[in-house]
């Protein structure tokens, strides 16, 4: 398994900077697994310029599938290591479904598979 994570930046206007028309710098993790059994499986967990944080799913081939997780932002840890987990397992979304599920993280699809 090869894991990426490296911060993200999103510019946002927040608190005292907001007031005095300035900008401050506000930073997010960004995790991304490929797999190592030789398929071209992805999956990463990203966050949206509003802030909200979506799950995403490429096989490299046919689909690529984004989810939108509806659980707290204090999931993040518990996310990145289900998607850790699910990304080696030959049957990947279902594995991923089933981690998601034992750490009770909620997902809404935003697209389904092409």
């Amino acid at each position: 398994m090869h894991c990426l994570s490296r911060p993200r930046a999103n510019w946002a206007p927040e608190g005292p900077a907001l007031r005095t028309g300035g900008w401050s710098l506000r930073m997010t993790s960004l995790s991304s697994f490929h797999s190592t059994s030789g398929t071209q499986n992805f999956l990463g967990l990203r966050s949206t310029a509003s802030g909200a944080m979506e799950i995403v799913f490429d096989d490299g081939a046919a689909q690529r599938m984004v989810w939108r997780v509806t659980a707290p932002a204090k999931a993040e840890a518990r996310i990145v290591e289900a998607l850790r987990l699910a990304i080696d397992q030959a049957r990947v979304l279902p594995a991923l479904y089933s981690e998601l599920t034992k750490r009770s993280i909620a997902i809404e699809a935003v697209t389904q598979a092409e």
